[in-house]
């Protein structure tokens, strides 16, 4: 006697991959990352990539840092080379509880990236109105120390997965230099992070650097047009607006330093709108040409203006265990929203409106759900 098995392949088409017996295929994505600098505000970018790294189907392709931005990108690199996405994420906490335990005298501290630790107001006065040259004649230098002690430099040039493209600003002519994976040094790393009125000028090869924040702040051009991959997630850090006049001096500073760090960006960003607009085809296509990269590539945005606007303008200064605890968070949050909301569009679409990003005047609002369970973290000394 025959037995005749009927299936239900309705019931069989509900079932996961898994559970059918079948492989589960899925799509490997790549990202090119642009991280903008901000100091301890940084942070928030260390809570992306700790996020980030949990995706096993995503990777990363070129990494454009400025300043913490480089920081992050040296570390990410690194810890890749040394144990793969763990390797990473355990590489970046390193980094960051190391500047918030970076035990060196006040006067030492004040340097391009842990400056401000000191809680001495009369120290503060005295190194806003000397040169670095006088209040730190040594040149003495926590963040050389930090990098020494837990960046293998040569293992990034050798084995790095990831191309680097950290930026620093020429002093003399005020145009960016782009350090390449081949030439990233602890000195690339400082020239980017060089604060100008808090550190001595950094020197490679007879030339001088500061930060590269008056330059690019990231570089989103030389992603756009040279990396193979052809999507770039921006971490971005400042806050594009901030409501009322600055009256005081310190107000005045932070405004004059959101400003000038901001700029760089907004250019890129135009750059890449005006290429899009006398590229664009009679169907809305991309036009070939020398230029169609730039104007085709895809961007995505991370954005941490909702935080850190709340945020005082010299807590990017000081780095203290309460704020990057509450800014990693920060950026964990936003990340795994993006990852819900975005992942799905990387070699598909870009997911940010660059136009309507940048061209809006009104201030992002602070959305309740995205501060849950972060906001009770920040110190109430570091809110403006």
């Amino acid at each position: 006697m025959r037995v005749r098995f009927v299936i239900d392949l309705r019931l069989f088409s509900q079932l996961t991959p898994e559970r059918q017996g079948l492989p589960r295929f899925r799509r490997h994505l790549k990202l090119n990352l642009a991280l903008q600098g901000g100091g301890a505000h940084g942070a928030f970018t260390w809570g992306v990539l700790d996020r980030l790294l949990e995706e096993d189907g995503l990777s990363f392709g070129w990494v454009s840092g400025t300043s913490a931005g480089a920081v992050n990108a040296v570390a990410l690199a690194a810890g890749l080379v040394a144990g793969g996405r763990e390797g990473a994420r355990a590489k970046l906490r390193e980094v960051w509880e190391r500047v918030h335990k970076a035990g060196v005298p006040d006067l030492l501290r004040l340097n391009p990236f842990l400056a401000g630790l000191s809680n001495s107001p009369t120290l503060a006065h005295m190194a806003s109105m000397l040169s670095p040259y006088d209040f730190n004649p040594l040149g003495f230098d926590p963040l050389r120390e930090l990098l020494d002690a837990t960046i293998d430099f040569e293992s990034i040039r050798r084995k790095s997965p990831v191309e680097l493209v950290i930026a620093a600003t020429e002093v003399a002519t005020g145009r960016p230099r782009l350090f390449r994976r081949a030439e990233a040094t602890v000195d690339a790393v400082l020239a980017s992070a060089c604060l100008p009125t808090l550190h001595r000028t950094v020197e490679i090869d007879g030339v001088g650097y500061w930060d590269g924040g008056f330059s690019k702040n990231p570089d989103l051009i030389t992603l756009a047009l040279e990396s193979p991959v052809r999507d770039t997630l921006i971490v971005e850090i400042n806050p594009l607006e901030r409501r009322g006049l600055p009256r005081s001096a310190r107000e005045i500073a932070g405004a004059v330093n959101r400003l000038t760090f901001n700029a760089p960006l907004l250019r890129d960003v135009e750059l890449i709108l005006h290429v899009r607009d006398c590229m664009r085809g009679a169907l809305g296509g991309i036009r070939r040409g020398p230029m169609s990269g730039l104007a085709s590539h895809r961007f995505h945005m991370i954005e941490a203006g909702r935080y850190t606007a709340s945020l005082s303008d010299d807590s990017k200064l000081k780095p203290d265990l309460g704020l990057l605890t509450y800014l990693h968070s920060a950026g964990r949050t936003q990340a795994h929203k993006w990852i819900g909301q975005h992942l799905g569009s990387v070699g598909k679409r870009e997911s940010v409106d660059l136009r309507q990003r940048f061209s809006a005047r009104a201030a992002l609002p602070l959305d309740e759900a995205d501060v849950e369970g972060v906001e009770d973290d920040l110190p109430a000394s570091k809110r403006a």
